[in-house]
């Protein structure tokens, strides 16, 4: 089990987000805990200078629906990174195995497919108490994460281009 705190990075490790754009792609399934992680992403970024009207966010019904989802800001938004939120908590059946496979692998085949970051920002847990934490809770909040990760995977396109 992870026991870093999501919420925590190196001071100075954050580019300056100011003259980017953002899109975040959140599910509104476990929307508990996804509103959480979106507020999250969204206060980070605006911390490290991305102004409000900057960044784009969209809703999708559930996890499934985030690769989607993020592909459609990607090919109707001039954007430099895409964060995907969402959260699966493991249940009775094997559901949460395929949906985590296939957003996992969706994501990942986006960040192939087009020149830009896509950022997973998806909690996989194995219940409510562990996206809780994951959210807000003690472990800090993957929207942070997702949001830093964003910040910095632009400013190294950036910085290769």
């Amino acid at each position: 089990m992870a026991t870093a705190n999501l919420s925590e990075y190196a001071p100075g490790s954050v580019p300056d987000a100011g003259k980017m754009r953002f899109g975040i792609v959140v599910s509104d399934w476990n929307h508990q805990i996804t509103g959480s992680l979106l507020k999250g992403a969204v206060e980070t970024l605006k911390k490290h200078g991305a102004s409000e009207s900057n960044i784009i966010v969209k809703h999708v019904p559930g996890s499934f629906e985030l690769t989607l989802g993020a592909q459609f800001l990607a090919e109707y938004e001039d954007l430099d990174a895409i964060i995907c939120l969402g959260c699966v908590i493991q249940g009775e059946t094997p559901h949460f195995t395929y949906i985590c496979q296939g957003v996992t692998h969706g994501i990942t085949q986006l960040n192939l497919d087009y020149n830009i970051p896509f950022i997973f920002g998806v909690l996989t847990t194995l219940n409510l108490e562990q996206a809780e934490e994951r959210s807000g809770g003690k472990h800090g909040n993957k929207g942070d994460e997702a949001a830093v990760t964003a910040i910095r995977m632009a400013a190294l396109q950036r910085e290769m281009e």
